[in-house]
């Protein structure tokens, strides 16, 4: 997918963003990790509506992180475009994400370029639904997203909701239903991503990077086991 002309308080790489309204990502299978168990670097393919690719993402850490910390690992993501060019980072540091550590709660910091800072994601306390804040630049709330108690996924898509600051549903982030082999043998998930088509193109490079964090958060297995539960502790 070719990329259109640069765009005005625009970062450079995410003059894409401007013109659409939904994104997919969708994570690649390791036939490692779905055999062994053996944590690696997760991959994805970031696609339009109509299924050409417009990104590309990967994990970047070591193998001790991956499969000491499992879903809690601190992790940086490089995010590129067609032409390989990295134009977003992601950065997460290791922290808890149980209501029962109120004080040190999952965060994600998205740059783009690298190296500039144009958003956060940040774990609101909660002890029964997740529930996240969505920062801008200058540390002010834009969005909240509000995800549901149980995130098992049996045979259907897993809705976190996309609110504005007065609780209006502008968008959400689905993990949808990739069929039954690989929701079993493999954490090679599907996702799909809607926001408004006039938000600012650094709060959907933030949503881009909310969904991350949540397929880490909670569609993550540690060696092939299923790890949810319901609320948050």
């Amino acid at each position: 997918m070719s990329s259109p002309p640069r765009a005005p308080n625009c970062p450079p790489g995410l003059e894409y963003l401007t013109q659409i309204d939904q994104l997919l990502v969708h994570q690649k299978v390791e036939l490692l990790e779905a055999f062994t168990g053996f944590e690696t670097n997760n991959k994805f393919t970031i696609k339009n509506s109509m299924g050409q690719k417009v990104y590309w993402a990967a994990e970047d850490n070591d193998c001790c992180t991956r499969n000491c910390c499992g879903p809690i690992r601190p992790f940086d993501m490089k995010i590129l475009d067609i032409y390989k060019n990295q134009v977003m980072h992601l950065y997460r540091p290791l922290r808890c994400q149980s209501c029962c550590f109120p004080c040190c709660l999952q965060t994600m910091e998205v740059s783009s370029p690298p190296g500039n800072v144009i958003g956060t994601v940040e774990q609101d306390w909660s002890i029964f639904t997740p529930q996240f804040s969505l920062k801008d630049h200058t540390g002010e709330t834009v969005l909240r997203i509000e995800g549901p108690f149980c995130t098992f996924s049996i045979c259907g898509d897993v809705e976190f909701k996309v609110l504005t600051l007065d609780g209006q549903v502008v968008g959400k982030i689905s993990k949808q239903w990739s069929g039954l082999a690989r929701e079993l043998f493999t954490d090679a998930d599907h996702f799909g991503i809607n926001f408004p088509m006039d938000l600012d193109v650094r709060m959907k490079a933030v949503l881009l990077g909310a969904c991350f964090l949540i397929d880490v958060m909670f569609f993550e297995k540690q060696a092939n086991r299923e790890g949810d539960r319901p609320g948050m502790f």
